[in-house]
């Protein structure tokens, strides 16, 4: 008898464990109260999706801003610029893609310019700058304390057909200025629009 009454209160211990874990689960699950201080669950900030009906929209991605410029070499670069904003701290932030239609690898010996920093800033954009015709000033890429510019390095060149993406910090033209001209190597000038950082 003793032993079934110790198997009769195991059972029932069991059984009143395994309830007391699932309350607790499902307690854990629901949904907070009203009283919740902008701690709402992921479920209450998550937007609700739309029904796998027939009738069901899918979101489309946003579609990106225009380039301000596009300009193309003669031996089949094309470089874009797709941003120019002025930044806290007196610079400029030029960023674009360059696009290599040449037939063969490109590693950008004409654009990393003439200076005496070339050993630091071989295969980059470092010969790049920008151009206030209306000031008659000329802007050249920023540079670190060892010389090296604060561009985008092409290490490795950039394959036949692929695209690469490219940033050049300026200082900054007079506050007034924001029509300018981006000029690299033996590419045309691309004339952009400078806008204010967020």
């Amino acid at each position: 008898m003793d032993f079934r009454h110790t198997m009769k209160g195991r059972r029932a211990l069991s059984a009143v464990a395994i309830t007391t874990g699932l309350l607790l689960t499902v307690a854990g699950c629901g949904g907070g109260g009203d009283n919740d201080s902008g701690k709402g669950s992921a479920s209450s900030s998550t937007p609700a999706k739309p029904s796998s009906g027939g009738n069901a929209t899918q979101s489309k991605a946003p579609e990106s801003d225009p380039p301000l410029a596009e300009v193309k070499g003669e031996n089949g670069l094309v470089l874009t610029v797709t941003s120019a904003k002025r930044d806290t701290g007196d610079f400029v932030t030029v960023e674009g893609t360059v696009t290599n239609n040449t037939g063969t690898i490109w590693v950008a010996a004409e654009w990393r310019g003439d200076e005496s920093e070339l050993a630091r800033n071989g295969g980059s954009i470092a010969g790049a700058s920008l151009i206030d015709q209306k000031g008659k000033k000329k802007y050249l890429i920023l540079r670190d304390t060892s010389g090296r510019c604060l561009c985008t390095q092409f290490t490795g060149g950039v394959r036949a057909g692929a695209s690469a993406q490219w940033f050049a910090q300026f200082p900054a033209p007079p506050a007034g200025v924001t029509d300018v001209d981006f000029q690299v190597g033996g590419m045309p000038p691309a004339s952009i629009k400078i806008s204010e950082g967020e």
